[in-house]
């Protein structure tokens, strides 16, 4: 899940994969804006098919917050 997260986050930011670790803040490490965010969250929704409720993109601040979201919520899949 973290190696699929990563990917779709490389699209949106310039830090390389080999840096990304659940840690990194997805405006400060990964130099992302609302906006990115905003397009990363519908990128994932499509490769896990799944929904992200607007609420919830404010609580995605690090990768592993979208890693422990998505494995959670796998079970709520359109």
């Amino acid at each position: 899940m973290f190696e699929r997260v990563c990917t779709i986050l490389a699209e949106f930011t310039q830090l390389p994969i080999s840096e990304m670790t659940m840690d990194s803040q997805l405006l400060n490490d990964l130099d992302m804006n609302s906006l990115d965010t905003v397009d990363a969250v519908v990128r994932f929704e499509e490769e896990f098919q799944t929904e992200i409720p607007d609420r919830m993109i404010l609580e995605l601040r690090t990768v592993g917050d979208i890693v422990r979201y998505l494995e959670k919520g796998e079970h709520n899949a359109k």
